[in-house]
């Protein structure tokens, strides 16, 4: 089927536009059809993406479905997928419908929330399609204002500072990699993510203000894509802004937040910083796995000090995407195989236990974890599933949580043992803060009298939560279905880095 990633990219966007424009009303039946007409869009788009998956070769490590057209009188509209990039588009629209479904019991302006929800699915999916530089920074950028609207309108009490502490945050970061593509477009004559791919980036050392730059331009550029990324994704010390969007933002914002947004950041790594500047990553690989095992041990302890059960899961999401940054600057196939499996992985977990807090937030309207305690009483279905995802966030062997931790630890040892060692006390650490709360949630009496009369979770919930189990557990088992699709792809990003880092490294040896 011809422009096959521009439909299932678009649909969301259109059904947005049929809500803006043809559903009237703000009545209990408007705010009905706004839910379902959401719920459909969004169902539909999965099962267009399922055909792009149908069609999906994954022996070939090149870019397929490939679209091309003439945009705005001289830039490009060019879109397609590889083994990398066709993982986070499955994972985006699979887990839209659970996002639209968690909203039901939302009550206040429900079509401008679908709509704010719809058009942020359009640019997600767009990030990960776009082989554009100016496109893909567009969809890139403009996924901060619905998010920024979702947190600001239908969220917490502190809801207008966490918005825009959210949106500054990540907005000063791309200013930086806006002016690195210009920089690149200068340099190259193009904008094409293809041709970028290919293009020898100077890294022969420059004098700036005094300072001697090893690695040249590519350093330079290497750190403006990494001020955007390092705060998407986010990495220690970039990282304040998640814990108060976590806590303000709705389930629901939170759910995508955590599952599919900070994703992009890794994307970025693997699509721009590694294969465009392989000799400033070189370069920059031990100041990486600092921070990543700064973020694994760091944020791990801050999260045993919290009594807010969605910051907690906030800052546990900030130590595992310290795997996966770790992993992908290990430059080997377990490494970075790890790493997007890691972010695949999380995002069906992470999304859970989101959704986890909803429910008992829904019936308590508090996230204090001393509100709560002998939930297993009254909520046996909730304390089961919640287990599941607990265990599997701590990476019990048998979930997916497992197998992108293990492979990452795998890839790091072959590069450096004491960064392996340092990343392994995370692993401790998130067994302590995830099995402190959990006790602390469901186990002990029920001797608070709010409790006693709480219910557990209703067919709707469960619905949302049963494809996740699902593929938590067969990616825990069967890890295959997610690597043998990254697999080629990961190997040629990683022969191509070699053989320029290998190239330069022996130039500067024959130099001295």
């Amino acid at each position: 089927m011809d422009n096959l990633l521009s439909i299932v990219t678009f649909a969301p966007l259109f059904g947005a536009v049929i809500l803006l424009f043809f559903l009237k009303g703000e009545d209990e039946l408007a705010a009905r059809n706004a839910k379902l007409l959401a719920l459909f869009t969004t169902g539909v788009t999965f099962l267009a993406s399922l055909v792009i998956l149908a069609q999906f070769d994954p022996s070939d490590p090149g870019f397929q479905m490939v679209e091309e057209a003439e945009w705005l009188g001289g830039l490009t509209y060019k879109l397609g997928v590889d083994g990398i990039s066709v993982l986070f588009v499955m994972l985006t629209t699979f887990l839209m419908p659970l996002v639209i479904l968690s909203t039901w019991t939302v009550t206040h302006r429900i079509k401008e929330y679908m709509i704010a929800f719809l058009l942020l699915e359009t640019l997600m999916i767009g990030v990960f399609v776009a082989l554009d530089l100016i496109l893909f920074y567009l969809f890139f950028e403009a996924g901060l204002i619905p998010m920024f609207l979702i947190i600001g309108i239908w969220g917490g009490k502190d809801r207008i500072y966490a918005a825009f502490k959210f949106f500054l945050y990540t907005l000063l970061g791309s200013v930086l990699m806006l002016v690195a593509m210009i920089a690149m477009w200068y340099d190259a004559g193009t904008t094409d993510i293809v041709a970028l791919l290919h293009h020898d980036f100077a890294s022969e050392t420059i004098s700036v203000l005094g300072f001697n730059i090893i690695g040249g331009a590519q350093t330079l550029m290497w750190l403006a894509f990494f001020a955007s990324f390092a705060v998407k994704m986010p990495m220690w010390p970039v990282h304040t802004w998640l814990p108060d969007a976590h806590v303000q933002a709705p389930t629901a914002g939170s759910v995508v937040l955590a599952a599919i947004l900070i994703k992009m950041g890794g994307y970025g790594f693997l699509r721009f910083s590694l294969p465009m500047f392989p000799v400033a990553s070189d370069l920059m690989q031990n100041f990486v796995f600092f921070l990543s095992v700064a973020a694994i041990i760091l944020t791990s302890l801050i999260a045993l000090a919290q009594e807010d059960i969605k910051k907690l899961i906030a800052y546990s999401s900030v130590a595992h995407m310290g795997f996966v940054t770790m992993g992908i600057f290990a430059f080997n196939q377990q490494g970075v195989d790890g790493a997007i499996f890691q972010m695949i992985s999380h995002g069906f977990i992470s999304g859970a236990l989101f959704l986890s807090v909803g429910v008992i937030y829904d019936r308590m309207h508090t996230r204090d974890i001393d509100a709560y305690g002998g939930l297993v009483v009254r909520m046996p279905v909730y304390a089961m599933i919640f287990m599941l995802f607990t265990m599997a966030n701590v990476g019990l062997p048998g979930t997916s949580g497992f197998i992108g931790e293990f492979l990452t630890l795998v890839g790091v040892f072959k590069v450096n043992t004491w960064v392996a060692a340092g990343a392994t006390t995370g692993v401790i650490l998130s067994a302590a803060y995830a099995l402190y709360l959990y006790r602390r949630v469901i186990f002990g009496d029920l001797i608070k009298e709010s409790l006693k009369g709480i219910k557990d979770m209703d067919a709707r919930e469960k619905l949302i939560m049963a494809p996740l189990i699902f593929f938590t557990i067969l990616l825990g088992i069967y890890p295959v279905l997610v690597l043998d699709i990254t697999g080629p792809t990961v190997e040629a990003l990683l022969d191509s880095i070699s053989n320029v880092v290998g190239v330069v490294e022996t130039a500067t040896t024959a130099t001295h």
